[in-house]
């Protein structure tokens, strides 16, 4: 395009995701196309450009720069400044520039694109069944990079020197791995290997091709990922999945699957077109959906469940082994139950070689742990239930400038949160903060966050509760720096805020917390909360009345023990005599000590949760007295509903609410005693749980009428672990809707423990 007109430069800082997804590429390409002379660069910081014309073709420039910007870019800011011509001669794409103390937002990896499959599988492409193929719209992002600016150097790919090809590729501005950092081919990249169980490498002609083989007869292999190792094996053979879940130690939790192409999804799950855009998006979560009957997957995949946990391919090594295969495979994390994943090469082989019959690997090393993310779609809105993989570290933009903040987050799906100016990062799933393993993995994430974005947090919030390994770890480190300031944040407020500040939502509100287990201002357990909420308070305006948790923990395993509890506490002792069909399988004696613990009030705490009533609600019809996962009771009683969209059974349980020194407490005698009296007349487990959801929903929409008469406020947020139950968060925001408030739920962070982290950030701030 030629110039017309009085020259200028303008000087643009571009802010944002926009490394790594192949934006100076296209700001080179944007500038030939209009003539433009100058030069772009990454920095600590941004994206800076310097470009060179008239000025209305500079503003043509900018606004194109805006609107058709990479799609794997997030443009954050803008800013121009213009000033006289220098006379640059040609565009150019500069040295990347590391500015002391600045930051850069920092992308997910990225599911393989269609072009790069396309060359994948042409079998004239020299890329041709390349397992490490990518591009700047694809490929390893934040689990390769160690530091920023993004370059080769600062990631695990500095080691494998470009090949002349890859070379040309990378310096070509017309070419599409113009600058693509982890560009390589089998020439001069990442080469792929089979082990058996003791790391000997197995002599084969064709590595995917023995590694199917393997699978199709039933054998385990550990597969290295993204983000560390899956474990798969072929989803339809009922004896590799039950072999896999007596290894793995993992009897009931249900396991994702992954398969070749929406078309095969579709001949296992129900698939709405929400869900289907997140199965093809570049993020490509696991998507939680209905399970057909006729399914070729055995149901030894996810017992007693109606939903299945289906991934597509996202990297080009799945695609290559799922498009070998022709059948779906389990993918589930390389872990023992409740460790972290495992990453390295040594580390798998030590720690899986008596899970695994055979290892996949490669010498292209893991840098930040990364597990896959799992989502359901309801009410036409995703819901996160862990968020990794494809989501994180993609900043939640605060609507206030922050201060640099660590937030420690919960015990159990444990992520951090640290926070500078607009922005909240909140770290992939860290898992349980159980042992040691998890608690590395949580301290070296947390190092590398620090540094990626120039954090130095001088205020760190932590839950309430004393024994969490988070809050350990958070007087720790206030032990050795006495400048850091400590802030605990109770649990449920936590819960609360991070929903509103995941809607961007101005407070107060009315938070519903729904859980199963955090520790109160008043030592209880709390978890059945209705609260008014803002950014540095809350006011408990009702519960669930309190009764006793016999054995703390060990009722939480065995819900059998709450049900008694609960009803000798309600209906009395009396009532555990006659024929309850839950109690058959009870010791007599273990009955007799329930009950002491109970008067005698020997390590039984009281809690006001709603993740232990539907325990208990499970346990006394009959469908789950013993867990072998978090929340397993409850799943099942949401999935003994024989059709969840059906609304037509509208009846519900009797309960009754009681003001107390100015606080609503919903009292449970007459729900018990009106399961009890169903049980007795043979009504079928899946009508008392429906009348059970019913009521809760009758219950939340009650209860929050009278604390808007009180307050006047009509926005409800709803969060914690219990809105995941999809039926349950469907009625209880359909009741409120049509009670007439605005009801929120989350959208960025899950529901669960895993979004807490965020709900603390904001809480600190406010507080310090």
């Amino acid at each position: 395009m030629a110039r017309t007109g009085t020259l200028e430069i303008a000087r643009i800082s571009v802010r944002g995701v926009v490394q790594g997804v192949g934006f100076r590429p296209f700001v080179y390409q944007l500038a030939t196309k209009y003539g433009l002379t100058g030069w772009v660069c990454n920095t600590s910081e941004d994206v800076k450009i310097e470009v060179e014309g008239d000025r209305d073709t500079l503003e043509q420039f900018l606004w194109e720069l805006q609107a058709q910007a990479p799609p794997l870019s997030r443009i954050e800011s803008i800013t121009t400044t213009y000033h006289p011509p220098i006379g640059y001669k040609k565009f150019q794409i500069r040295h990347s520039i590391a500015q002391g103390g600045k930051y850069q937002l920092v992308s997910p990896d990225i599911a393989t694109c269609q072009v790069c499959l396309k060359e994948l599988l042409d079998t004239n492409d020299r890329r041709y069944r390349y397992p490490f193929t990518n591009c700047t719209s694809c490929g390893p992002r934040f689990t390769i990079i160690k530091d920023i600016p993004y370059d080769r150097p600062k990631t695990t790919m500095h080691s494998f020197q470009m090949c002349h090809e890859c070379q040309r590729e990378y310096d070509d501005p017309k070419n599409r791995r113009f600058h693509a950092q982890p560009n390589a081919c089998p020439v001069c990249g990442p080469q792929l290997f089979l082990t058996d169980s003791s790391g000997n490498p197995v002599t084969c002609s064709d590595t995917i091709t023995t590694a199917s083989h393997l699978l199709k007869s039933g054998k385990i292999i550990a597969v290295k990922g993204l983000g560390g190792f899956l474990l798969a094996c072929d989803a339809t053979n009922e004896t590799a999945v039950n072999l896999l879940r007596q290894r793995k130690r993992r009897p009931f939790k249900p396991f994702a699957i992954m398969v070749k192409d929406i078309e095969e999804v579709q001949k296992h799950c129900f698939v709405s077109e929400k869900e289907k855009e997140l199965l093809l998006s570049p993020k490509a979560p696991i998507v939680l959906m209905p399970w057909k009957q006729e399914s070729s997957v055995c149901r030894e995949v996810a017992p007693n469940l109606k939903y299945l946990g289906v991934m597509l391919p996202y990297t080009p090594l799945h695609h290559l082994l799922l498009t070998e295969l022709k059948l779906p495979l389990v993918m589930t994390s390389g872990n023992i139950s409740e460790e972290p994943i495992a990453k390295d090469n040594e580390e798998a082989l030590r720690r899986l070689s008596q899970l695994a019959d055979y290892f996949l690997i490669h010498n292209r090393d893991v840098y930040a742990r990364y597990d896959d993310s799992v989502v359901f779609v309801e009410r036409n809105a995703p819901q996160l239930i862990r968020r990794a993989r494809g989501y994180a570290p993609y900043h939640i933009r605060l609507p206030f400038k922050a201060k640099q903040i660590l937030a420690c987050g919960a015990e159990l799906k444990n992520t951090f949160c640290l926070t500078r100016d607009e922005y909240a990062f909140v770290s992939q799933h860290i898992g349980d903060m159980e042992n040691m393993e998890t608690l590395e993995h949580f301290t070296n994430t947390i190092e590398l966050y620090q540094k990626l974005f120039r954090i130095k947090p001088q205020i760190i919030a932590h839950d309430s509760h004393p024994e969490y390994l988070s809050t350990k770890y958070a007087w720790e480190l206030a032990a050795k720096d006495p400048k850091i300031k400590l802030v605990p944040v109770q649990h449920h407020h936590a819960h609360v805020v991070s929903c509103m500040v995941d809607n961007n939502l101005s407070p107060p509100a009315i938070g519903v917390a729904f859980d199963g287990t955090g520790f109160g201002s008043d030592g209880h357990i709390w978890g059945g909360e209705f609260l008014v909420v803002d950014y540095t308070h809350f006011e408990r305006l009702g519960h669930l009345e309190y009764l006793p948790l016999p054995g703390g923990t060990v009722a939480i395993q065995k819900p059998y023990r709450t049900v008694i509890s609960y009803i000798a506490t309600l209906l009395g002792e009396r009532i555990l005599t006659s024929n309850l069909t839950f109690l058959k399988d009870i010791n007599r004696l273990e009955m007799e000590l329930i009950l002491r613990q109970i008067k005698t009030k020997l390590n039984s705490p009281l809690t006001s949760s709603m993740g232990r009533l539907f325990d208990a609600v499970s346990a006394l019809i009959g469908i789950r007295g013993r867990i072998d996962y978090e929340g397993q009771a409850a799943i099942e009683l949401e999935m003994a509903v024989h059709d969840d969209r059906d609304s037509n059974n509208i009846e519900s349980y009797p309960y009754s609410i009681a003001g107390r020194n100015g606080v609503n407490i919903v009292l449970l005698r007459e729900l018990f005693s009106a399961i009890i009296e169903d049980l007795t007349h043979s009504v079928s487990p899946s009508n008392i749980s429906t009348k059970f959801h019913n009521t809760i929903a009758r219950i939340v929409t009650e209860m929050c009428q009278l604390i808007a008469r009180k307050t006047g406020i009509n926005q409800v947020v709803l969060s914690g672990g219990v809105f995941q139950n999809r039926l349950l968060l469907r009625k209880i925001a359909t009741f409120l809707e049509t009670a007439g408030f605005k009801v929120f739920t989350h959208r960025q962070v899950p529901s669960n423990d895993g979004g807490i982290s965020l709900g603390q950030v904001v809480i600190a701030h406010f507080a310090s």
